[in-house]
C-alpha cells in the first residue's frame, strides 16, 4: 500500500503488453496467412487464449487493493483476515496456465515460419523449440513448483527464438509480401 501507484503501473502495463502481443500475433498472421491459412489461424487463436488467461490472471491482482482499502463493508472482517486474503490474491498465479497456451502457439508458428521461403529455416525451428521450452516450464510449475532451475538452461532458446524473430522482422524484414501462389509454389517444390 505504500507504493500503490507503482503497483497500479506495474499491473497496467501487463495489461497493455498482452494486448500489444496479440497485436504483433495479428501481424505475425496476416504474414504467414499466404504459407498456410488454417495453421496461421491455429496461431492465432492459441494466442489470444493465452492473453485472456494472462489478462484474467492480472485483473485477479487488483483485488488485494480492494481489500487494503478503507472500505465501510469490509470492516466485518479483522485485519490479519484482509492482509491473508490480499496476500492469497498476490501469490495467485493463474498466469502459469497461459505459458501452456503460449508455447503451442509457438509450434504452429515455428511450422509456418519454416516452410515460408521468405523467414530463415533456423528461426522456425528455434521456435518449435521454444515451443517445447515453453511447454517443459508449464509441466514444472505444475508439477514440480519448487523446481525453478530445471527450466533455467531452457531460457536462452526460448530468447533467441524470439528475440530472433523479432531482430530479423526489424532489421531484415520481409522485403516483399508472398502472395498465395509464391507460397504454394514453395510448398510445393519443398514437397
Amino acid at each position: 500500500m505504500a507504493h500503490l501507484w507503482l503497483f497500479r503501473i506495474g499491473l497496467t502495463s501487463e495489461l497493455v503488453a498482452a494486448l500489444f502481443f496479440l497485436l504483433a500475433a495479428w501481424a505475425l498472421y496476416v504474414l504467414l496467412k499466404p504459407v498456410d491459412k488454417d495453421i496461421a489461424l491455429l496461431f492465432v487463436l492459441l494466442n489470444l487464449v493465452g492473453v485472456a488467461i494472462e489478462c484474467t490472471s492480472t485483473l485477479i491482482h487488483f483485488a488485494p487493493m480492494l481489500l487494503l482499502s478503507d472500505a465501510g463493508y469490509l470492516k466485518v472482517l479483522r485485519p490479519d483476515q484482509l492482509q491473508g486474503l490480499a496476500m492469497f490474491f498476490l501469490n495467485f498465479n493463474g498466469g502459469m496456465i497461459s505459458i501452456l497456451f503460449y508455447g503451442m502457439w509457438l509450434f504452429p508458428l515455428g511450422y509456418l515460419v519454416f516452410k515460408s521461403g521468405f523467414l530463415p529455416r533456423i528461426l522456425g525451428i528455434l521456435l518449435i523449440l521454444d515451443g517445447s521450452s515453453c511447454l517443459i516450464s508449464f509441466f514444472q510449475l505444475c508439477l514440480f513448483p519448487g523446481y525453478e532451475k530445471l527450466t533455467y538452461p531452457l531460457m536462452p532458446v526460448m530468447f533467441i527464438a524470439e528475440f530472433g524473430l523479432a531482430l530479423w522482422l526489424l532489421i531484415k524484414g520481409v522485403k516483399e509480401h508472398p502472395s498465395e501462389a509464391q507460397a504454394k509454389a514453395v510448398l510445393k517444390d519443398e514437397t
